[in-house]
């Protein structure tokens, strides 16, 4: 951590299937092989043994690791910032469980997995939803009965926390200016895709709410859609919750549209082709991230920075001049050229005549996990 370096990446895929596989990155050498994860636990200990054994080792022992960081996806209200993970710590979020029932019992498993090697080992969780816990409440509550808030903390969250927080902070830093007085404008752009207004360095406004599904569409996600049409198709489709809920994040968004494609590449790939529903989906997508840039500037009275992250927004040109063509009565001024030019890399995509800074910034969730972690067990 002294100089922030990387020693190791890597991670799992298809947990559960029987193709499941580990991507490694070490010693300047990628890899990837097949191997057997089940489920979490399984999956945390094929890490470990990664990282002490065979030809891409970085640990002669797994008593070199002094902690570890987890990215934990919901808190709920209990956490507005990271922790250490103490039996207490850990029986609060589990009480979020119903919250994220995907994402938080996996989280659980990547930590009891831990502690069985490892037992004295300090754990520090990282909470997606904290760095959005500065919202006013008139910008998080529903407007459903307050007896739902009270008794079951059915408000919006926001999701995607520890990138926008390492994104806004970190375009400050490379545009040289103060946090005080910024108005910023993030926007997460990948599989899954949301946006938050920072001002003064705090979350005043996001576009995922009480789960990941609401807001900007995404790979297959729907996003922002009418509660009525969700009861419609309920009755005319025969759906129970479940069912709804499937066809809501795993069957809509960019591959509902476009009646196969999820990524943004094959869209791209799909318009070139003359295909026009990949046409249609592409200019939903972007369309709506515009309405939610210009919904933010409202809210914040005006706005410095729109920035562009997460796969997507880093490495697609087509997506940030979608989402940023008309906006020129804001003071938005894209440059073509700069556009065109940058992928996954720091830069100013905007004229020097704009009067808003459009901006691309890399994300780095893990830095930012590494580096709360490293606060936290020092």
């Amino acid at each position: 951590m002294d100089d922030q370096s990387v020693i190791a990446s890597g991670g799992i895929e298809k947990i559960g299937l029987p193709d499941s596989f580990i991507k490694v990155k070490a010693k300047g050498q990628k890899d990837q092989f097949e191997v057997l994860v089940p489920e979490h636990t399984a999956g945390v200990q094929v890490i470990f043994k990664v990282l002490t054994e065979g030809s891409l080792a970085v640990l002669n022992d797994l008593h070199e690791i002094d902690a570890v960081g987890h990215r934990m996806v919901h808190g709920g209200e209990k956490f507005s910032q990271s922790v250490l993970l103490t039996p207490e710590v850990m029986e609060q979020f589990a009480a979020c469980n119903d919250l994220a029932p995907l994402h938080n019992p996996a989280n659980i498993k990547g930590v009891n997995a831990v502690k069985a090697l490892l037992p004295d080992l300090p754990q520090v969780g990282v909470f997606d939803t904290a760095f959005h816990q500065t919202m006013p409440d008139y910008a998080y509550m529903y407007a459903l009965p307050y007896e739902l808030y009270k008794k079951h903390g059915v408000r919006r969250y926001g999701f995607h926390g520890t990138s926008h927080r390492y994104v806004s902070q970190r375009v400050l830093e490379f545009l040289g200016m103060p946090k005080e007085g910024s108005k910023i404008i993030t926007c997460h752009i990948g599989g899954g895709a949301s946006i938050a207004a920072v001002k003064d360095g705090k979350v005043v406004d996001t576009s995922m709410g009480l789960t990941p599904l609401e807001g900007l569409m995404m790979g297959t996600r729907s996003g922002d859609i009418d509660a009525g049409a969700v009861t419609f198709l309920m009755d005319k489709l025969g759906l129970d919750t479940k069912g709804i809920s499937n066809l809501l994040n795993k069957q809509s968004g960019l591959l509902g549209v476009s009646e196969g494609r999820s990524d943004f590449r094959d869209i791209l790939a799909g318009i070139a082709e003359g295909n026009d529903l990949a046409r249609l989906a592409k200019e939903m997508y972007t369309y709506r991230i515009k309405k939610y840039i210009g919904s933010y500037a409202a809210a914040m009275g005006g706005v410095d920075v729109i920035l562009f992250t997460a796969g997507a927004g880093e490495n697609q040109y087509e997506v940030r001049e979608g989402a940023t063509r008309g906006l020129e009565f804001l003071g938005v001024e894209l440059d073509d050229a700069k556009n065109r030019a940058c992928r996954a890399t720091e830069a100013v995509i905007s004229k020097d005549s704009s009067r808003v800074k459009v901006c691309v910034i890399p994300t780095d969730e893990e830095l930012m996990i590494a580096l709360d972690t490293l606060a936290l067990v020092s």
